[in-house]
């Protein structure tokens, strides 16, 4: 009975390791496995498998090595993830965070042992700013390497991947690969004469080709190569732009043609994909109901195409009447009012405290004194035989000894420069700075909304003159209630703009014939409506 209740207790775990680049020591990811194991041992999880991904890079997630762990995942194999870092499972933020939706929809809880503070709201949040704040310096690096770029892209060299139909030449320029440039010679020619992507497609794998990773062709296939305009001749790298850089490949006026018949075929689906981005899905809940809100699209009486947040409830017969909202606006509403009443002076003092507090523990946790002190031990040892030799004592154990020594100080300097390498390098003024770039980005900004939102919101209610914020990093059970302006909302049957009309606590101005709301002081919310069960954490 007693064997059956521990094997009842048992948490398995699976383990990930990456390093992305071959210049890396293959040691750094038996690092990686050793300190996952010993946080496996350290908390009672027993580990099942363990999946590494060498030189890879972690830009997207074409990893034989993470492939076979999300598909192990998806199969329940396992109950926990433990991986180094959270950039080891991702290079950014956005991709990191997926990939853990991804994960904990299949029921696995994704730890990062060096970057473990905790399951609460507060460790939550200084793990989200390290992995946001990471991603910040990453691409300031990025943006250093690029510009360090720019003198071989003057000289159209090669910088960055090669294009299907080309190879880089022995004097690192581009030259045309005879073998697959005739291939999109083809490809654009049958645009020209109107053949569907899909009959390209077939006829090109009836006759054995493949694409550039060697794959069957597909409609997908084609949309990096029609649309690249290094075919031309044109040599294009960042902010340069040489025409004639490169040997031509198709003509300007065969490209041309091909630009209008893609934009003529996708000029719909363009417009759809452009406007469908509902950043608040999963977090946007009806206030009335509690059923979550969902995107929806819709044709206005000229026939433009708008899209809204509707109460799924409501669609699937709950009695409830929360009228549809435009995606714009309560997006742009929502973001304005983390920007207004969260993210004041006193907020982000908290959380550059807590980031600066999470770098001292990590520096805390990490092995570098221990390797200090041990290469201090060694480089000792080599300066006593070194005295010895001075003066002229010799032993024929001397010289294996002292190669034993040396080759100890080297491991020891690159484990400390690995230590070194993985702490968070920050410190208070930088980290200020970076949370004042985000409290004084633009509202109106997509990509700035779909950050906000992304980092701070845990949840939205949406009632009628107002909602409440459920914030990501407060440590306590607190909503914010926020009255808004004017609401546009829509009929069943065809959308409706409502008057703007102000509410109480809250003004506007008109600026430039847009909107610029500034909102009352929040009312604190201590018991949103618990039935959700968003707001225990």
């Amino acid at each position: 009975m007693a064997k059956k209740e521990n094997a009842q207790q048992t948490v398995t775990a699976a383990i990930y390791a990456r390093y992305s680049s071959s210049g890396q020591n293959d040691a750094s990811i038996e690092q990686q496995v050793a300190e996952c194991t010993q946080y496996a041992l350290a908390n009672s999880l027993t580990v099942t498998a363990t999946y590494e991904d060498r030189a890879m890079t972690g830009r997207n997630d074409r990893r034989p090595g993470f492939q076979r762990m999300i598909r192990a995942a998806e199969r329940h194999e396992f109950q926990v993830l433990i991986t180094y870092k959270s950039n080891r499972l991702a290079r950014n933020m956005l991709d990191a965070l997926r990939y853990e939706s991804r994960l904990d929809k299949a029921g696995v809880k994704v730890v990062y042992c060096k970057e473990n503070f905790g399951d609460n709201a507060a460790g939550r949040l200084a793990l989200r700013m390290m992995m946001s704040l990471n991603e910040f310096y990453s691409d300031n690096l990025s943006e250093d390497v690029k510009r360090g770029m720019l003198d071989g892209a003057q000289k159209c060299k090669v910088v960055g991947a090669i294009p299907f139909g080309y190879k880089k030449a022995a004097d690192g320029r581009f030259e045309i690969d005879e073998a697959t440039a005739p291939i999109v010679r083809e490809i654009y020619q049958r645009i020209v004469n109107g053949e569907a992507y899909m009959d390209i497609a077939r006829s090109l794998n009836a006759r054995g080709l493949k694409t550039a990773q060697g794959k069957p062709w597909s409609k997908g296939s084609f949309l990096g190569i029609i649309r690249n305009e290094r075919y031309t001749g044109t040599y294009l790298f960042k902010d340069v732009r040489i025409e004639g850089g490169i040997p031509q490949i198709i003509t300007r006026e065969v490209y041309d043609a091909v630009q209008e018949i893609r934009k003529e075929r996708n000029a719909f689906a363009g417009r759809h994909r452009s406007n469908n981005d509902f950043l608040l899905t999963g977090k946007l809940f009806c206030g009335k109901c509690l059923s979550p809100m969902v995107g929806i699209s819709g044709k206005g009486r000229h026939g433009d195409v708008h899209y809204y947040y509707s109460c799924n409830g409501k669609r699937l017969g709950k009695i409830c009447d929360k009228k549809n909202v435009r995606k714009e606006w309560i997006e742009e509403e929502v973001t304005r009012a983390i920007l207004s009443v969260v993210l004041t002076d006193d907020m982000l003092e908290w959380i550059a405290d807590t980031i600066m507090e999470m770098a001292k523990k990590q520096r805390e946790a990490s092995k570098i004194g221990y390797y200090e002190s041990r290469l201090s031990e060694t480089k000792k040892q080599i300066d006593n035989i070194v005295r010895a030799v001075e003066m002229g004592v010799i032993a024929d154990e001397f010289k294996d000894r002292m190669a034993q020594l040396q080759a100890d100080k080297q491991t020891l300097q690159g484990k400390i420069a690995i230590e070194k390498m993985n702490l968070l390098q920050v410190d208070r003024p930088r980290v200020v700075y970076f949370l004042e770039t985000i409290r004084d980005g633009n509202p109106a900004d997509p990509a700035f909304q779909k950050r906000i939102i992304r980092d701070f919101i845990r949840a939205v209610y949406l009632y009628d003159g107002y909602f409440k914020l459920a914030i990501d990093f407060t440590g306590k059970n607190v909503s914010y209630e926020v009255p808004f302006s004017a609401e546009s909302t829509s009929s069943d049957e065809a959308p409706i703009n409502s008057a703007e009309t102000p509410v109480d606590g809250a003004t506007e101005e008109k600026s430039k014939g847009l909107y610029k709301r500034t909102f009352a002081p929040p009312k604190s919310s201590p018991d949103l409506d618990a039935r959700s069960g968003l707001f225990l954490w």
